[in-house]
């Protein structure tokens, strides 16, 4: 059912209530999220200071174009699954100045930061793997940037004619780091299962942005701290590994984004 804010709290008809938190977003998951799917503390603060020195600004410029482009102006949200703090959200809705946003994401000290992210975006805890706290044709445009994946939700929230931009890495994406700082390598499946997954959907078109970095040591334990590898690196590992490469590194970045429409579904005769 519907939910309406009164107070600092959200409500429903049947007398549920969400308290919202003072650091201003509200938690919405339902049952128990997997162990390791939150970003922690260290995570997100990692992350704040990676993009914080604009390291993935060229990432965040190519989305800005691609969400103006497939914006189809009809009514509805920009809803940024696995949102992390908010960062492209925001540069999203600098872009769209008629849209408001969410941030859907399970990490709370992520949320506390995208409950700051942009005047006109909220912050929502929820698994992305479960029923999004959304309602049916809520959303024009869906982002999914590095996150998980759940074409049947966002079939179920995206209206007929949105469209969802995903960012994915390209087999490029931080090649000179995976052996010596022992980085999670690409999935070679990860382009066979998407293809799976939105094969009834239309895909607009795939834009690829490549460039190099140049990153010293401590960008580099950011850029590491920040992701998924650093679940299975120690910190102490991790500062070895990373005391051993020259700095500056010069690093490639190599990201994908791709453009699927939800097609519009006609009645049966």
């Amino acid at each position: 059912g519907g939910l309406r804010p009164g107070g600092a709290r959200l409500a429903c008809g049947r007398g549920h209530s969400f308290d919202v938190a003072r650091h201003g977003y509200v938690n919405l998951t339902a049952g128990r999220a997997g162990p390791g799917t939150g970003d922690t503390a260290a995570m997100v603060a990692a992350r704040g200071t990676f993009l914080g020195r604009g390291h993935y600004r060229p990432l965040a410029e190519a989305l800005r174009a691609l969400a103006v482009q497939h914006d189809p102006g009809a009514p509805g949200l920009v809803a940024d699954l696995a949102a992390g703090t908010g960062h492209y959200l925001s540069g999203v809705l600098e872009a769209l100045p008629h849209r408001h946003g969410v941030c859907l994401d399970l990490s709370v000290p992520a949320l506390r930061r995208a409950a700051r992210s942009h005047p006109r975006a909220a912050a929502v805890g929820a698994d992305i793997w479960q029923p999004l706290p959304l309602a049916a044709c809520s959303v024009t445009l869906a982002l999914s940037i590095f996150g998980p994946r759940n074409a049947a939700e966002t079939a179920r929230v995206l209206r007929p004619g949105g469209s969802l931009i995903m960012a994915t890495p390209g087999s490029a994406h931080l090649g000179e780091l995976r052996q010596p700082l022992g980085l999670i390598g690409i999935d070679k499946q990860k382009l066979r299962r998407i293809s799976g997954a939105y094969r009834d959907w239309a895909q607009s078109g795939l834009t690829s942005v490549n460039y190099q970095l140049s990153l010293d040591h401590a960008d580099l334990a950011a850029l590491v701290t920040m992701g998924p590898s650093a679940r299975h690196i120690s910190p102490e590992s991790l500062v070895t590994r990373i005391r051993a490469l020259p700095s500056p590194v010069t690093v490639t970045v190599d990201v994908q984004f791709r453009v699927f429409q939800r097609r519009e579904r006609h009645a049966r005769p």
